[in-house]
């Protein structure tokens, strides 16, 4: 066999194949970008060690309570089936259950494994969303009581003396407040910023003093360190820290005594620096905003309109002209803050930051927990505050980064983001030029001001399409330690050493990050959330001591090869939880599709053709940030024809003899009926369903119902976000639509990835290697 009993993340020895060999491949020795080496796996250098959701197969023979060796299917359809020995089979058949890999003898199809633990029934959500943790080899349980006995009762808790006057006292001198999505509880950063003499604007970004609590060696420390991040589903948080931190002693809520790290700036009024402090800090925040609050403050709202919404004030005794005042002054904050935030963006904007975009949704749950009770599927709608927020953070990040690498060269933790290759950019070229766009890509400040200009007024969409097909281009940012950079630099990517024999400071632009185009760039205003960010805050309080009293407290901290071992399982761990949120949500769109699935009004939908494949086209729906494959063409090598839709409102998928063209940027269909092409960047109209597995999760699966959409240069944003906009397509489509509604096979249900095969031949890899191609880059 080509993969010869290796199983995803296995460490490999491979043999490459000759070229005379792969060149018989025909083109799927080709990839996007570039030519594909073929090989073959000659021997497993280290098995990952993992357990795997399963489930028993559907169809099988009565066990009638005896022990069998039975075939389970693998959540991950990467994984080959696992046979294992239970009595459970018939109980359990209708479970998700967690099995765990044994040995894979060379004379057996398949692995052998045991039975570890059931998960629960197949399609409950709480089910399902333990099985994207365990997928993605996230663990969050209960906090131990030994750990929590470590904290302080949040009730009995104050403002110690011995702090109080080592700390700045920030509380009656400065208006701290914070901007936070609605309902956030872990509020990690506070600002605040005042006018002093002589034109001369202070600006205070203050973060939550989590090491104060958090101390080296604890057990708190050790389950954070393990943990590393907090992980967002769709409708649950899964905390780095206890609650009585995360929610409360940490947390900078208005009204209470908080203990920070702050960084405090003095700028002319050209918003240059003038000096710069950091320290330990004492504040008591004033308001807890929400982006929509502090948007309107932005926009000139009146008193009458926001008071409700600022907790604040909502319950004090004022007069009308203390109310005004109050609201005047805090006005104004926000607005210096958004002209400071602007004047930073411009400038990282010159030296060539790229700005991505997404198509992002919020799930609104029902009140009724732990079901698939989901109202809506709401996009995400972009405000400047966001960026504002987004620049004040940026900034101080990235002096805290200048800061602890001018002090610990060889063992501060910095987080880089290398340049991407410059093969992974074809995709999005190609695209942009069906619509007479061209990017360039070779530098950051060519593809920023690239984006930039490949704006079409009449469809504002392409440019996100655009956005996001960079972003599928990126390399993934990285935490690093900056005494484990080799001095060898090649094609955006970076060599990590973390043995002793190695130390190099490596080179500054091996330090940068590409798309926010800074030198020097670390994470230090989340510690509630993110591991990195505790370590990054005892890297800084380290040196200011130092500075401040001449003690060695870098002693205390890491050296090189232990921070680089940190990084290492920050960078897999938080990878792990942005797989898994994306996960979630994908889990929760195919259920609110599930749910609606015959209410054809809210599943048909506008969207745009954004790749070509071999037997179909990649569209993403930007009301519901829903992406998926049109198939054109079936397994039994029939054709779509564009569906046909009932005056009820119902249609169905007609498919019939006839054959695709397949090119660059187009794809052609002959069908009975006549013919139809789709090209990059078009709207098209498709019917968004959901295909239900007994093995895997739901997914999302898109049908063509018409190639004809409203023009973009006629539509309007309305008509793809409200109830009233999907009629309109809908009863455009049934205009647009003379055939019939015709009979047709569906397309099948199995996996577009197959389990082991039972033959070893090179045609196994190369079909291996064609299915990875019809993947999302990203």
């Amino acid at each position: 066999m080509a993969r010869n009993r290796a199983i995803h993340n296995d460490r490999v020895a491979i043999l490459l194949l000759p070229k005379s060999e792969a060149s018989n491949v025909g083109d799927h020795g080709e990839g996007e970008g570039g030519s594909v080496a073929l090989g073959a796996v000659v021997g497993v250098l280290e098995r990952e060690r993992r357990k795997y959701v399963a489930t028993f197969e559907e169809k099988a023979e009565e066990s009638r309570g005896k022990t069998e060796r039975v075939l389970v299917l693998p959540y991950d359809t990467r994984i080959p089936k696992i046979r294992i020995g239970t009595r459970q089979a018939d109980l359990l058949r209708s479970h998700r259950i967690v099995v765990q890999i044994d040995t894979w003898s060379s004379a057996s199809q398949y692995p052998d494994g045991h039975f570890v633990r059931n998960i629960g029934p197949i399609g409950d959500v709480e089910t399902e969303t333990a099985v994207i943790m365990i997928e993605h080899g996230l663990s969050f349980p209960t906090f131990s009581r030994d750990l929590l006995n470590e904290l302080p009762e949040r009730e009995r808790w104050e403002v110690e003396v011995e702090e109080e006057e080592k700390r700045r006292d920030l509380r009656e001198t400065h208006l701290v407040f914070s901007i936070d999505p609605q309902g956030c509880e872990d509020v990690d950063d506070t600002l605040s910023v005042r006018h002093l003499k002589k034109g001369v604007t202070e600006l205070g970004v203050h973060i939550a003093d989590v090491s104060h609590f958090v101390r080296p060696g604890s057990l708190t420390d050790a389950e954070a360190q393990r943990r590393s991040t907090s992980v967002y589903l769709a409708d649950r948080r899964h905390d780095m820290l206890p609650p009585v931190l995360s929610a409360h002693l940490c947390s900078l809520l208005s009204g209470v005594d908080r203990y920070a790290v702050s960084v405090v700036w003095k700028m002319d009024q050209n918003y240059d620096v003038k000096s710069v402090w950091f320290g330990r800090t004492l504040i008591r925040s004033r308001y807890k905003l929400s982006y929509e609050v502090a948007q309107q403050l932005c926009d000139g709202a009146a008193a009458s309109d926001i008071r409700g919404d600022i907790p604040e004030l909502l319950n004090l005794d004022l007069s009308q002209q203390e109310l005004e005042k109050r609201l005047e002054e805090l006005r104004g904050a926000v607005k210096t803050l958004s002209e400071i935030a602007h004047c930073l963006k411009q400038r990282r904007g010159e030296d060539g930051a790229v700005y991505l975009d997404s198509f992002e949704v919020k799930v609104v749950m029902g009140e009724e927990k732990g079901t698939a009770n989901i109202e809506d599927l709401v996009p995400k709608q972009h405000l400047d505050v966001h960026d504002t927020i987004a620049e004040c953070m940026i900034f101080a990040n990235h002096w805290v980064a200048k800061k602890i690498h001018s002090s610990l060269p060889t063992s501060s933790l910095l987080r880089r983001h290398p340049p991407p290759s410059q093969t992974r950019f074809t995709h999005l070229r190609t695209c942009a030029g069906v619509r007479g766009f061209q990017i360039l890509t070779g530098s950051n400040k060519e593809l920023a001001e690239s984006l930039d200009n490949a704006v079409d007024p009449h469809d504002p969409e392409v440019n996100k399409i655009f956005r996001i097909l960079a972003t599928q281009a990126m390399s993934q940012a990285e935490y690093f330690s900056t005494g484990s950079v080799s001095s060898y630099h090649s094609t955006g990517s970076s060599v990590h050493s973390t043995g002793s024999s190695f130390h190099s400071t490596g080179s500054p632009d091996q330090f940068s990050h590409y798309g926010l185009a800074l030198d020097y760039y670390t994470h230090f205003t989340s510690p509630i959330r993110r591991y990195a960010d505790v370590i990054v805050h005892r890297q800084l309080l380290a040196v200011v001591e130092e500075e401040k009293r001449g003690e060695r407290e870098r002693e205390k901290l890491p050296g090189n090869v232990q921070l680089a071992e940190y990084c290492q399982h920050m960078n897999s761990t938080h990878r792990a939880a942005q797989l898994a949120q994306m996960a979630s949500t994908e889990m929760f769109q195919a259920l609110y599709f599930s749910n609606h699935e015959r209410e054809d009004e809210r599943c048909v939908c506008v969207g745009v053709v954004y790749a070509i494949l071999t037997k179909g086209v990649r569209v993403q729906i930007p009301r519901y940030g829903v992406k998926g494959v049109v198939y054109l063409e079936d397994k039994a090598g029939l054709v779509a024809q564009p569906a046909a839709v009932s005056e009820a409102g119902h249609c169905s998928v007609a498919f019939a003899s006839g054959h695709l063209k397949v090119e660059e940027t187009r794809v052609t269909v002959t069908h009975p009926a006549g013919q139809y092409t789709l090209t990059l960047l078009d709207h098209v109209t498709v019917r968004v369903g959901v295909e239900v597995s007994h093995a895997h999760g739901p997914s999302i699966r898109l049908y063509l119902m018409s190639c004809c959409t409203v023009d973009p240069r006629e539509r309007r944003s309305p008509l793809f976000t409200s109830d009233r906009g999907r009629k309109e397509v809908l009863a455009g489509v049934r205009d647009d639509l003379q055939s019939k509604p015709v009979e047709a096979p569906s397309l099948s249900s199995s996996s577009s990835f197959s389990q082991t095969p039972p033959q070893s031949s090179l045609y196994c890899l190369v079909q291996r290697l064609h299915n990875l191609s019809l993947q999302d880059a990203d």
